[in-house]
């Protein structure tokens, strides 16, 4: 693993900043740039999750290495609310009433991995991975 870059998110502009930091590791590690947006969108949503139900949290991003094959890991962290039934967030039900949007069924089938870990009234943490495609 490299370096991690760690954003705290609280506004539109981190996000901004975080997808943009997200897609910029991306193409130094050799991702097509179809993959990278995949990344950055992903990020993207995730984090917009983060303003919409915990108005705060932070994105850390690195490099991944395992055997030879390159990835990039992206952990999404809040302290708020936490999501009730994980299952139905991942289905593309809204928590709390809000807004159904890409959210994280979306970053479930842009990325490789996606695992989250929250607890109502504890928070929420997303890890997401994407494995760079060596096949072409």
């Amino acid at each position: 693993m490299s370096d991690a870059v760690q954003i705290s998110v609280s506004t539109d502009h981190d996000v901004v900043l975080a997808r943009q930091e997200g897609r910029s590791l991306a193409e130094r590690l050799g991702f097509s740039k179809v993959e990278a947006t995949l990344i950055a969108t992903a990020l993207s949503e995730v984090a917009r999750n983060v303003l919409q139900y915990a108005g705060e949290g932070e994105v850390i991003i690195e490099a991944l290495d395992n055997g030879g094959r390159t990835g990039v890991r992206i952990e999404v962290r809040d302290f708020g609310p936490g999501i009730p039934n994980v299952e139905l967030a991942l289905q593309g039900e809204p928590p709390f009433g809000g807004r159904a949007g890409l959210g994280l069924p979306g970053a479930r089938r842009l990325m490789d991995e996606l695992m989250i870990d929250s607890e109502p009234g504890r928070g929420t943490m997303v890890t997401m991975i994407k494995w760079r495609n060596d096949l072409s």
